[in-house]
């Protein structure tokens, strides 16, 4: 049954944002070898911090994805509320991108409507984020709604303001995240990684930053290493995912995640990358272990020239 990050919203407790959609099966998990996938991925260089979007793994119990996470060798999980961070804490697991506060998707900070509300949720939630011992806070620009570009720039500016400082006293980074509205997300207005990052120079705080997702930029813009070496020091946090389809990261795709990952970590970046594909692969386990192999780069490999691989 296809889920969708809105219905996850209205559905889930604690705010897991969902979006799936359904596709070809990679080839790399059919190929790789059995012995290979019960070993799990041994030996992380962990150079990259490591998580997993906890929508994506729906279908596993969240202490089954605690357990999968742990054994294949890192500690973070993406957007989980704090209607269950017990659970990770109890499996010594991050929650590396808070959720909970935001109302939905398409409901956001450039509508002066939903202020009062946001202003509450996110003024109730960063001292809770804070107490659990946890960084990162999501939050959605919402749809145009026929707004133009400047007013949902002026609005979000007015709304956010009014909980920056709690956000710089609790040391929690509100983090947006860019959606692509071309695929997946009609009419969201964060869909250009410029004007994010026109809003964070507005609001000229260190604590609030932009979520990068390299799967949405790539659908509506493209350009992904030039964009991450220009304004990595706007972007908080990472999503992957494969294009087109958002399914596993291998070689069924455009993107070369190598490369995207050496520039990442070139720009000095020490936050989280979480994988954000929606497996289609049989064995969903070890598409993940596979992402993490992908991802799992060192600096000092030198990164080819582009994110996209050549015909």
């Amino acid at each position: 049954m296809k889920e969708s990050r809105r219905t996850a919203l209205k559905s889930i407790l604690a705010g897991t944002v969902t979006l799936a959609t359904a596709g070809v099966v990679p080839a790399c998990a059919e190929q790789q070898p059995k012995e290979e996938l019960k070993a799990g991925t041994e030996g992380l260089k962990n150079a990259i911090n490591h998580s997993v979007c906890r929508w994506t793994y729906n279908d596993m119990s969240l202490e089954d994805l605690c357990k999968t996470v742990k054994d294949i060798g890192f500690s973070a999980i993406d957007l989980v509320g704090p209607g269950e961070w017990d659970v990770l804490k109890k499996w010594g697991i991050t929650s590396s991108m808070c959720n909970g506060a935001e109302i939905n998707l398409v409901d956001g900070w450039n509508n002066k409507n939903n202020h009062a509300t946001l202003i509450k949720n996110y003024t109730d939630m960063i001292p809770q984020v804070a107490k659990a011992g946890y960084k990162n806070l999501i939050c959605f620009s919402g749809n145009r709604n026929g707004m133009s570009e400047e007013e949902g720039l002026q609005n979000c500016v007015e709304g956010l303001k009014q909980i920056m400082p709690l956000a710089e006293e609790q040391g929690v980074i509100i983090q947006m995240e860019l959606l692509n509205s071309k695929v997946n997300h009609p009419d969201y207005m964060a869909d250009h990684s410029a004007w994010g990052v026109e809003l964070c120079k507005r609001l000229g705080s260190n604590n609030f930053k932009l979520l990068y997702d390299i799967y949405h930029m790539q659908v509506m813009e493209g350009d992904i290493i030039s964009t991450i070496q220009q304004h990595h020091q706007y972007f908080g946090h990472y999503h992957t995912a494969g294009v087109p389809g958002r399914h596993e990261i291998d070689e069924s795709q455009e993107l070369f995640y190598p490369a995207i990952m050496k520039a990442i970590l070139a720009t000095g970046f020490k936050g989280y990358v979480a994988q954000e594909f929606v497996p289609a692969a049989e064995n969903k386990v070890a598409s993940l272990r596979e992402a993490i192999r992908i991802c799992d780069v060192t600096a000092a490999n030198a990164a080819p020239a582009t994110a996209t691989k050549q015909g």
